[in-house]
């Protein structure tokens, strides 16, 4: 008897052999899941292990199983084969151990068999451990197929029909692409176009045929044209490595998703910039990716006092984009219920507001926020919620500049929403921050006292050693206190309490940025950081909260504030940067690492430690997208062949939640360590204290 599935694939091989115009290939058509398997050092094309297999696990014959290859435009795999085997080191098993992942998680210690391409012999099958063995060729079993789509890189991908798949979700067909790594479905809307300062709202595909191959406008925001930027840009991309046949895949199957809001200060920034791409994380984490487009600037945070402008359209947005995903997320191999979201900066600032958020609750299920602003000057309105009435006197700066003076808030309105958008975000005054709107934010901070309800979200989160670096100046004076009064602070103070005494190095101008970088670096993210954790580890608000500091760092190009201080110093030697000597760790300088897209973004290791840095941060945030857990599965890390992971989890001291009484700090450097909270005595005099979230 011929099933239903061979059916389709026959008929599906037969009009594509005849030429036919047909519908994308998809797990549906192919009657099986579909997932991308390679091995992922994050050495890109310059891998020793390139091999790299498409696995559908629909259990088939020989001749099922190579017609189902076909509908995807590939063969059944030869192992070892050039150009999509084990690469330039050979064809030894040693770079097959990427299948042992195959048997993960199974129940049984059985050792799976998986058709490959015939030999003389006849057919062929291949088991997790890599032997090639000679098998009925009416035998059903799961297959390995080829994978011969190319990598794609920052400046080029691929998008040719031969390499699109389609997913059907709810009533629309997705067609997107792969690459190399992972199935790619980039600009995909979210929500209709809102209007301007009004809130969106998920609703269902408006469209049943949907082509997703490069990415949707951004958001406007300074320095875009209408080329690029569209106030139309709520749009989201995702990367999996897995696609279900089925509606309902099981458990097992679903993989976490890793939400990833991008920072810019609320004002610049895309969910579409390169640096995110998350085929490396997924790819190397077993994890579907998503980044987002949300509304910024004045566009996106506007509010006014005694009228329908309530502000907070961005944190909408994502809220947003969290309802997309609950409802859809699964049809791309994803779990809905278990959604870390994560971000940096002005992200890691949307994180602790979705926390806090009445409107978020139950939509994800961990939370990572990465140099999280917080305490002095500029820092001090991303985590302490303006009112509505405070918003206003920004507000009113802006109505002036528009001439939307009107005594009439209905006519102020039609004012505002008739000006130029692409204005309204290059203005001299711009809204930018969340507010305490009564819907979206109820309360001024999230609450963290004794009082505060107990939220199931486990959390991570941290800073870079020197985040403020790049939000310091170098002074104009040689006098220290001068220097500190320049940016804002109380030199008295800080200068009186011998707790920041000035380094001696010869070179007075770097000795006294190095001051004022360390007091912006406390007084802007690491002291409120820290105090975020001790509060919740006290008064147990989250399960968990894992705090960490980098002392590594690889400053991304577009952003790189009072060069050369946050770059590793050049030498003979060293032609791309010494990282062992002295250098800043300056905010963003973890990107690259935990998206793992040095080398996609043609950034040259600085030494032999950069990637396998890399290797290991992918590891550990992906770790916690699974598990909700920072410290990688050991097990999991054997399976996928993580050998230099692997290490340091064996060989370094358990990663621990934080607990009050004695909190610990993971440092994430290339010898990874827990110590104690760092700069108290200094957090202490800057007036942000470790209780302070308690008060």
């Amino acid at each position: 008897m011929v099933s239903l599935t061979g059916l389709a694939t026959s008929a599906l091989v037969v009009a594509l052999q005849k030429g036919s115009v047909l519908a994308v290939p998809s797990p549906q058509t192919v009657g099986s899941d579909l997932a991308i398997l390679t091995h992922n050092d994050l050495y890109g094309s310059a891998s020793t292990r390139q091999a790299a297999v498409i696995v559908l696990s629909a259990r088939q014959t020989r001749e099922k199983a190579q017609l189902s290859c076909s509908a995807i435009g590939e063969n059944l795999w030869v192992p070892g084969s050039v150009g999509n085997s084990s690469g330039p080191a050979g064809n030894g098993t040693s770079n097959l151990q990427f299948l042992r992942y195959l048997d993960y998680g199974k129940i049984t210690d059985d050792v799976g068999q998986y058709w490959v391409s015939s030999g003389s012999n006849g057919c062929r099958a291949i088991t997790t451990e890599g032997e090639v063995q000679t098998v009925a060729c009416d035998t059903h079993l799961p297959a390995l197929c080829s994978q011969s789509a190319p990598w794609s890189s920052q400046s080029s991908s691929d998008t040719a029909s031969k390499w699109q798949t389609s997913v059907t979700t709810d009533n629309a067909t997705v067609v997107g692409y792969r690459d190399r790594l992972s199935f790619r479905f980039l600009g995909l809307r979210y929500a209709a176009r809102p209007a301007r300062f009004g809130y969106s709202k998920y609703e269902r595909p408006a469209v049943t045929n949907i082509s997703v191959l490069s990415y949707g406008p951004q958001c406007i925001q300074l320095g875009c044209t209408s080329s690029t930027c569209s106030e139309d840009c709520l749009f989201l991309n995702i990367w999996t490595p897995y696609l279900p046949s089925s509606r309902n895949p099981s458990s097992t199957k679903k993989k976490a998703v890793m939400l990833w809001i991008h920072g810019g200060g609320f004002t610049t920034g895309t969910g579409s910039d390169p640096t995110f791409d998350g085929g490396n994380m997924a790819s190397r984490g077993d994890v579907v990716v998503v980044t987002i487009n949300y509304r910024l600037s004045t566009l996106g945070f506007l509010a006014l006092d005694n009228s329908t402008i309530k502000g907070n359209y961005g944190l909408a947005d994502q809220i947003t984009a969290l309802d997309w995903l609950r409802a859809h997320i699964e049809d791309f191999g994803g779990d809905k219920d278990r959604i870390t979201i994560f971000g940096q900066s002005a992200g890691a600032a949307s994180v602790r507001a979705l926390l806090a958020s009445p409107q978020a609750k139950a939509k994800f299920s961990g939370a990572i926020m990465m140099s999280n602003p917080g305490g002095a000057q500029y820092a001090s309105t991303f985590s302490q919620y303006l009112t509505i009435a405070e918003a206003t006197q920004q507000t009113k700066a802006i109505l002036n500049e528009t001439g939307c003076t009107q005594s009439d808030k209905a006519v102020q309105l039609a004012c505002l929403r008739a000006q130029d958008p692409f204005k309204l975000t290059a203005s001299s005054t711009i809204a930018r921050y969340p507010v305490v709107d009564g819907t979206y934010l109820t309360s001024n901070g999230l609450p963290l006292d004794e009082s505060a309800s107990r939220i199931e979200v486990p959390v991570m989160m941290g800073v870079m050693r020197d985040d403020g670096g790049p939000f310091s100046r170098f002074s104009t004076s040689l006098d220290p206190a001068k220097a500190l009064q320049e940016q804002g602070f109380n030199s008295t103070t800080i200068l009186g309490s011998n707790k920041f005494p000035v380094s001696q190095s010869g070179n007075t101008t770097i000795d006294i940025f190095n001051l004022t970088s360390r007091v912006m670096t406390d007084s802007e993210f690491r002291c409120l950081g820290q105090s975020t954790a001790v509060v919740v580890a006290e008064n147990r608000v989250f399960p968990a909260v894992w705090s960490y500091e980098f002392h590594r760092a690889y400053q991304i190009i577009e952003w790189n504030p009072n060069p050369p201080t946050c770059t590793a110093p050049i030498t003979s030697t060293h032609p791309y940067g010494d990282t062992s000597q002295e250098y800043f760790k300056c905010h963003s300088g973890e990107l690259y690492y935990v998206f793992g897209t040095l080398i996609r973004q043609a950034r040259p290791p600085r030494d032999d430690l950069d990637i396998p840095f890399s290797q290991y941060i992918v590891d550990t945030w992906t770790a916690f997208g699974r598990d909700h857990n920072p410290n990688p599965n050991l097990d999991f890390l054997a399976a996928r062949g993580y050998s230099h992971t692997s290490a340091i989890v064996s060989e370094t001291e358990i990663w621990k939640p934080v607990r009050a009484e004695i909190p610990s700090l993971r440092i994430l450097d290339t010898n990874v360590k827990n110590i104690g909270f760092s700069e108290v005595d200094q957090c202490n005099v800057l007036g942000f204290p470790l209780d302070y979230y308690s008060r």
